[in-house]
């Protein structure tokens, strides 16, 4: 047990500590920080806000829901645009073709022209009728200053659509801007491309 002396001296330690100025015993408090200007701005003007809280909460939900429908829309119609180009060669091609019985119609009239010896008239019935059908089908993809070998290369054409054509537009070219009438078997070429497009697997 400590004498009174120790006790004193003690004491003394510690006043003498305390009374130090380099040495900090108390703790400051903390101020809170001061709110910014645009915060408090911002505070205003949602409580100017507050008696039409509920018509803005339900014009975030319905735009909230027009957003969603959109997204489903959008993705659906790529969906769609996907499916569309991933169609097999037949089927893209099946929508480009006429019926069949325009199709034997139209090469009827033509092996007649041919039968008389007109075999540019029945190459070209072939060829004019086949833009015609291409424009039915895609009246935007047309222009008159196109030539028979540009229309040959659109890429909205089907692989086959357009090798069709194309073989088709030889001979007719031949006759128009070579200056010589075509013979039998630039007929047979542009029957056999119409006919190879038109009815598939209709005859040997």
């Amino acid at each position: 047990m400590a004498d009174g002396s120790t006790a004193l001296t003690v004491a003394e330690a510690h006043a003498r500590l305390r009374a130090r100025g380099d040495i900090q015993f108390d703790l400051p408090v903390a101020k809170p920080p001061e709110t910014p200007a645009w915060l408090k701005w911002l505070v205003e003007q949602l409580a100017h806000l507050a008696p039409f809280s509920g018509w803005i909460i339900w014009t975030l939900v319905a735009g909230g829901a027009a957003l969603l429908i959109w997204l489903i829309v959008r993705a659906v119609m790529r969906w769609r645009s996907t499916r569309d180009v991933a169609l097999a060669p037949e089927e893209e091609v099946a929508a480009w073709r006429p019926e069949e019985k325009v199709a034997r119609a139209l090469l009827a009239e033509a092996d007649a022209m041919a039968a008389a010896g007109n075999y540019d008239a029945a190459a070209r019935i072939l060829l004019h009728r086949s833009l015609e059908d291409i424009a039915r089908r895609r009246p935007r993809l047309l222009r008159p200053a196109l030539t028979s070998r540009e229309i040959a290369r659109v890429p909205a054409l089907p692989d086959l659509v357009r090798g069709a054509f194309a073989a088709m537009a030889a001979p007719v070219e031949r006759s128009l801007f070579g200056g010589r009438q075509l013979a039998r078997g630039d007929w047979e070429e542009a029957r056999k491309a119409y006919g190879e497009f038109a009815l598939p697997g209709a005859w040997a």
